[in-house]
């Protein structure tokens, strides 16, 4: 009889597991539906034309537009220029809450923008040219992870809420060519590059703000009530009450008349003795400059050099106080010396060109960040509180005016989340300039070895590595679209961090641009070895092949948090992957690698660690291209965020970064 009740038992528990089994087992394909059904509701609401070839039963991860899908999830849903109508269906929409990127770009949508409130992974939104009317959606401000929102070219109406201020991640707002009226919030975000609200009704006062006083007029030009300083059209002051006139026969009058007499003549002798004593100090200042003329003579040989009435002041070479890097930064300033000096050429589109002249930037104090073997770089703060990078290349005569020109319209335009911008450039006969955005919390070689060179650093946990990689193989890609454009310089001390911790490349088309061939300078020993072998010879122009191999080695630089003081393809070889989980395995057990000693983690690294194997390949033939090391690293994000309990929020804690713009076909040069 027990043995009976035994088996009712098992029978009864192994029932209840398949139950289990089978009912997750659906998930997915719940999930699956889900989505799928949402796209189809939607397509109902705008395309009457049928337009769309989406057929239920297919899978819809391959629908056209729906670019990305991840854990059987649309992720981006790219709809542009399809001629859609009608109005968007709010209930279907908010049903997608797995969306980082969603355009309805150049179609004919009408009506109301409706409540986004349940897209809560949202980073980008393009509406722009299309029929949208009513007021701006309040819900945007509540999707905290939100960069980008373009909205131009609609007829949305009332005012711009102020509640955009919660966006902490703002990078890029276009609202131009609508009906917005009123004033323009004070939006303060530090991580804003694009803003444009051109051609509306806007009026009032232009907020004086860091985040604002970087843009020129076009950003507000065709808003006739608009006035301030960025607007270059002065406020006007409200106008005092008419005073009253006292009765001059009233004794109260005649009295206070007799005082102010008084205040008069005190007021007289007061302010002669004290433009005596202005003169006297007047003639002290002259007398004092006068007998510094000599000096400063002598100094400017030394150690300024004059560019056609500009001064850059320069640190004495071999000054033992003077060193690259925090501590051996050096305060200083850019001079401003004579008349008629070129401009400033600011690059890009007109809304994103900066608000500052050539002379509001050689105003600005300097502070010395390093220097490399293209020049040295600065910290500049300007009057207004604004703060750039300027690069002073070393050479200023190659390659020649033209050609330089040339070039640095091309690299001018790039625009893209992983690359730090060129804001500007000033070249005159024995001085260039480049202008770039200034990037408050250090490089990658900072973060990964701190103030240490010594090549002892920590190695990051594979979540961090993981975004990492992908956002440098995303601003690398970005450049090979053009065909004659590479890095060229591809390090850790060439990757900045954003405001929201984002990996961005600089430094990137100035290699092979704007080094003299002939130049006999040879980089620094670390430098040297992210260099691919068949471009070690200085004479060798870099190619995206090269870029290529950077990369790759920039990985394991990763991996392990080793200062490449050393070949390490060349002293490793083919023992790369036995040498870089030695090195991480020496890490976990000093307790320094955070959670990472279990096999989904080594999983993650190994396919990492593929990547960079294969781009350090000693034969450019067979390395990848850009495209594919990119896929093969979204590949690995993305089974990892399946079978893993981790996140971009996890053990690395790594913020959740830029994906804002969507990529290639956003973003073609």
């Amino acid at each position: 009889m027990s043995r009976w009740c035994l088996m009712e038992s098992l029978v009864s528990r192994y029932s209840l597991l398949l139950l289990f089994v089978s009912v997750f087992s659906l998930v997915p394909q719940l999930v699956r539906s889900g989505d799928a059904e949402a796209l189809l509701s939607l397509k109902s609401s705008i395309d009457p034309l049928n337009t769309l070839s989406w057929n239920q039963g297919t899978d819809f991860c391959k629908w056209q537009g729906v670019k990305a899908c991840m854990n059987n999830r649309v992720t981006k849903l790219v709809l542009e220029y399809l001629n859609l109508t009608g109005t968007l269906n709010e209930n279907s929409l908010n049903q997608l809450d797995q969306l980082r990127v969603l355009s309805f770009k150049g179609n004919s949508i009408s009506g109301q923008l409706p409540n986004f409130s349940g897209l809560i992974n949202l980073k980008s939104l393009y509406l722009n040219n299309n029929n949208f009317s009513g007021k701006f959606p309040e819900t945007l401000s509540t999707l905290h992870r939100l960069k980008v929102i373009v909205l131009e070219n609609n007829q949305i109406s009332g005012v711009i809420p102020v509640s955009l201020l919660n966006l902490r991640r703002l990078y890029m707002l276009y609202l131009q060519d609508n009906k917005f009226t009123g004033p323009i919030p004070p939006l303060n975000q530090n991580s804003l590059r694009f803003f444009n609200v051109s051609n509306n009704q806007l009026s009032g006062q232009v907020p004086v703000t860091a985040a604002l006083v970087r843009f020129n007029t076009s950003s507000f030009s065709g808003n006739v009530g608009l006035c301030g300083e960025q607007v270059q059209n002065p406020c006007q002051i409200e106008p005092t009450m008419s005073p009253e006139y006292p009765n001059p026969r009233n004794p109260s009058t005649l009295k206070s008349k007799r005082s102010k007499l008084i205040q008069i003549v005190a007021g007289s002798v007061g302010g002669f003795v004290l433009a005596l004593i202005c003169i006297l100090l007047l003639w002290l200042v002259c007398k004092k400059c006068s007998g510094r003329d000599v000096s400063d003579e002598t100094t400017r040989s030394k150690g300024a050099v004059g560019v056609e009435g500009v001064v850059l002041e320069r640190e004495r070479e071999g000054n033992s106080g003077t060193t690259s890097g925090n501590n051996g930064t050096k305060q200083g300033g850019f001079s401003w010396e004579g008349e008629g000096l070129g401009s400033l050429v600011f690059c890009g589109a007109g809304d994103q060109q900066m608000n500052y002249s050539l002379e509001d930037l050689l105003k600005a104090s300097a502070e010395t960040l390093g220097r490399g073997t293209m020049g040295s770089t600065y910290k500049a703060v300007l009057e207004s509180g604004f703060i750039v990078t300027v690069k002073r290349l070393k050479d200023a005569r190659y390659p020649r005016v033209e050609e330089f020109r040339r070039h640095m319209d091309i690299i001018g335009r790039l625009r893209h989340p992983n690359l730090v911008p060129v804001r500007g450039y000033f070249q005159a006969k024995e001085e260039r300039l480049l202008v770039y955005d200034y990037f408050p919390n250090g490089s990658l070689f900072s973060l990964i070895h701190g103030t240490r060179t010594s090549g002892c650093g920590k190695p990051l946990h594979w979540t961090s590595c993981l975004k990492i990689a992908e956002d440098l193989a995303s601003g690398l890609l970005y450049i090979h679209q053009n065909p004659s454009l590479t890095h060229g310089n591809l390090k850790s001390s060439n990757v900045l961090l954003g405001t929201d911790f984002e990996s961005c490349l600089t430094d990137y088309g100035l290699t092979a641009a704007f080094r003299d061939p002939d130049s006999l300078e040879e980089p620094s020993a670390a430098s040297m070895f992210y260099r691919a072998p068949e471009c070690r010879d200085m004479r060798n122009p870099p190619t995206q092949q090269s870029d290529v191999y950077s990369f790759g080695f920039l990985l394991l630089e990763l991996l392990t948090g080793k200062t490449p003081f050393q070949d390490l393809v060349q002293e490793h070889g083919s023992d790369i992957p036995r040498w870089v989980k030695s090195v991480r395995e020496e890490e976990t057990e000093s307790g320094d690698e955070p959670a990472s000693s279990n096999d989904a983690s080594e999983e993650k690294l190994q396919a990492l660690l593929n990547v960079a194997m294969a781009c350090v390949s000693l034969s450019p033939e067979t390395r990848p291209v850009m495209r594919e090391v990119l896929k093969m690293i979204r590949d690995a994000r993305a089974e990892a965020q399946m079978s893993s309990n981790s996140s971009d929020h996890s053990p690395g804690r790594w913020s959740d970064t830029v994906q804002s713009l969507p990529r290639e076909e956003h973003l073609s040069i």
